[in-house]
């Protein structure tokens, strides 16, 4: 348990609680702050408070923060290859193979897992001490993705989720050679109707909105290596817009992409997370990262070290 008191000074009279010690205890969120407030962890001049109350010059604020607790997931060392880590989160370049979130069907070897024993200094995400998963990556894709360690930091990352700052690069492998070779593919995405594991176009009214912006780097005998830029996260999303346009990605046969004839074989869909920027949470600084193209993939492009991926 941890206890802590405040006096307030002029400089923060008027204040609503909720905003106060949001502010002065950066690593939990606002809504954590409300749940401690409901719970009747915080009081002011020795009494409970609402969320809204607004601070007088000489109140003392006493909070609570209970200790997190921990989350009914096994710890496991699974190796990680971590491109940047700091007290508020961690970036992975996560492998091919490895699956996000235990789910029914994987229950353990998972990229939580594995964070659950490498971060020794999580601080608890709305009161359990688990990573915060921001954003996902399927189990076949490969690349970066980025978690949060504290409240603010998911809070921080979410919003720029939501407000599409967060700027995503993808790399893939397309059958056949698209054309035109740089477009927008706007199709709004829903649950397959017969299928329940796949997504589907459909219309604005059956599915969310879903927009990638494309371009095609290198034209290959039967394929494209191709860049894409999506501006919003839907599940499967450059899977199912570059099989809308009738160019799956290679060796995705979910949608499409099965190898034929003489076409190169992969274990999986040949998609990669390359680039992630995001604002730091913390010191509100740009962040850039890169992953390069993996060796499955890179086999599978002539010279493929001159592109510089």
């Amino acid at each position: 348990m941890k206890q802590l008191e405040f006096d307030i000074d002029p400089a923060c009279e008027k204040k609503r609680l909720d905003v106060y010690l949001t502010d002065v205890q950066p690593d939990v969120s606002r809504n954590f702050v409300k749940k401690l407030i409901d719970e009747g962890r915080v009081r002011v001049n020795q009494q409970p408070a609402k969320a809204n109350y607004r601070l007088k010059c000489g109140d003392h604020v006493e909070l609570e923060i209970p200790d997190a607790t921990p989350l009914e997931v096994v710890a496991e060392d699974i190796p990680l290859n971590i491109k940047h880590e700091d007290e508020h989160l961690i970036v992975i370049d996560k492998p091919a193979g490895l699956v996000v979130h235990p789910a029914p069907g994987h229950p353990s070897g998972t990229l939580v897992n594995a964070l659950l024993f490498h971060c020794t200094d999580l601080k608890g995400i709305g009161g359990v001490e688990r990573p915060g998963i921001v954003h996902r990556l399927d189990k076949d894709t490969s690349g970066l993705i980025v978690v949060a360690k504290t409240d603010h930091a998911l809070a921080s990352l979410q919003n720029q989720f939501q407000e599409r700052t967060i700027k995503k690069v993808y790399l893939a492998l397309a059958r056949g050679r698209l054309s035109p070779a740089k477009g927008v593919v706007c199709l709004p995405i829903a649950r397959h109707l017969k299928d329940r594991k796949k997504m589907a176009t459909g219309t604005d009214d059956e599915g969310r909105e879903a927009e990638t912006a494309y371009e095609v780097i290198l034209h290959m005998d039967g394929y494209d290596l191709v860049r894409l830029f999506p501006k919003t996260g839907r599940t499967h999303q450059i899977r199912v817009h570059l099989a809308s346009l009738g160019h799956p990605i290679l060796s995705d046969s979910l949608y499409g992409g099965r190898s034929r004839g003489r076409e190169p074989v992969l274990d999986r869909q040949a998609l990669h997370a390359h680039q992630l920027e995001l604002i730091h949470p913390n010191n509100k600084e740009v962040m850039i990262f890169k992953s390069s193209l993996p060796a499955d993939m890179a086999q599978l492009i002539p010279n493929s070290d001159s592109l510089g991926l």
